[in-house]
């Protein structure tokens, strides 16, 4: 009796976390939204940054100033593996009607800076 008592609870728990989507999916499962946090205020000047010298297998994704609770928090640069057939886009800030919006970083296949979900033509290196 007890363990169908359990079982109920953890079922109804289960059922309440799922229709308030409070379960994780890892992140590279999920699909990434392009704009994820508004900040009415522009970030600040990105700071210069020393570049290392260049990895093989690797890409420099540099510095850039993320919002964390409300404020801009600068995130160093980094090596990020490579991707082959594929070019990295670093981070940015855009102002759309007076909020500043942050993109995060991507992989575009065809280089032409349109996010792949939203390209009708992925994978033309002609196209730019």
């Amino acid at each position: 009796m007890k363990n169908r008592i359990t079982a109920a609870v953890l079922s109804v728990g289960a059922a309440t976390l799922l229709s308030l989507g409070a379960i994780a999916v890892p992140a590279s499962a999920q699909a990434q939204p392009v704009i994820n946090v508004q900040i009415g205020q522009p970030p600040p000047p990105p700071r210069a940054e020393r570049v290392p010298p260049p990895r093989r297998g690797y890409v420099w994704a540099p510095g850039h100033w993320e919002a964390r609770r409300g404020q801009y928090v600068w995130a160093p640069g980094q090596w990020v593996k490579a991707r082959p057939g594929y070019a990295y886009r670093a981070p940015e800030w855009r102002e759309r009607g007076g909020r500043w919006e942050y993109e995060r970083s991507r992989w575009d296949r065809d280089g032409d800076g349109v996010p792949n979900r939203h390209d009708r033509r992925p994978g033309n290196p002609h196209r730019h």
